[in-house]
């Protein structure tokens, strides 16, 4: 018999790095607080250098991780390929490319999703929402 009383978690912890806090910014007005109805509210951890990015990661309790490709000095394609190599059951990564023929590098990087600047609000809502949903109990 299974327990279909599994409820859904109080809110989704999103980590959103980028060293330049009008992309960060740019991310959560795109997403607000509810993608979607399915989902429930996100919480954001707003990250602006690779090691405190590592250190959120390590501590766990992140259900999604947003990273800047074009963030300097450290790139997101390469934190997301070292969180896959060594983050012990490594939370979706979604890294935001320059250009939308970036995506190959998205891919090498282990990424679970790519989403190119300048950033569309429905296509990042979308991407966030698929890569969430298999983080929330279903409902029955």
């Amino acid at each position: 018999m299974t327990d279909t009383t599994a409820s859904k978690p109080s809110s989704l912890k999103v980590l959103v790095y980028s060293d330049d806090i009008d992309i960060r910014q740019q991310v959560i007005l795109a997403l607000g607080r509810r993608p979607h109805p399915d989902l429930p509210e996100l919480e954001y951890v707003e990250v602006a250098t690779e090691p405190v990015v590592v250190q959120h990661m390590d501590a766990g309790g992140i259900d999604l991780a947003i990273l800047d490709g074009e963030a300097v000095p450290a790139g997101g394609m390469g934190i997301a390929k070292q969180l896959k190599d060594e983050v012990h059951q490594c939370p979706p990564i979604l890294v935001l490319t320059g250009r939308p023929q970036d995506a190959w590098l998205a891919t090498w990087s282990r990424a679970d999703a790519a989403v190119s600047h300048p950033l569309d609000p429905i296509e990042l809502a979308e991407t966030v929402t698929a890569l969430l949903a298999a983080r929330v109990p279903a409902t029955a």
